[in-house]
């Protein structure tokens, strides 16, 4: 295991399998089943090259999606803070 990327962090990268989200023009792509390296503590996330190459190719040309969600917007006054 590689120790943490991230200036501080005293955790290590694990193997793990992930839910990637990409926006791209506009629009949210989700992404399941990506392999990556995780930090156990702080959660950073690293893509090996070859898995960079895969998404991108899924990205130009993506099929058909395996599953629709609804997205919902939070409403305009909520956290907004007060000047």
């Amino acid at each position: 295991m590689n120790k943490c990327s991230i200036k501080g962090c005293p955790g290590t990268y694990e193997k793990q399998i992930i839910t990637h989200m990409v926006q791209r023009d506009g629009e949210t792509i989700i992404i399941e089943r990506v392999p990556a390296d995780v930090c156990g503590v702080c959660e950073d996330i690293l893509l090996s090259f070859a898995t960079v190459e895969q998404v991108e190719k899924l990205l130009k040309h993506p099929g058909i999606p395996v599953h629709t969600v609804p997205v919902y917007e939070m409403p305009e006054h909520i956290g907004v803070a007060s000047e």
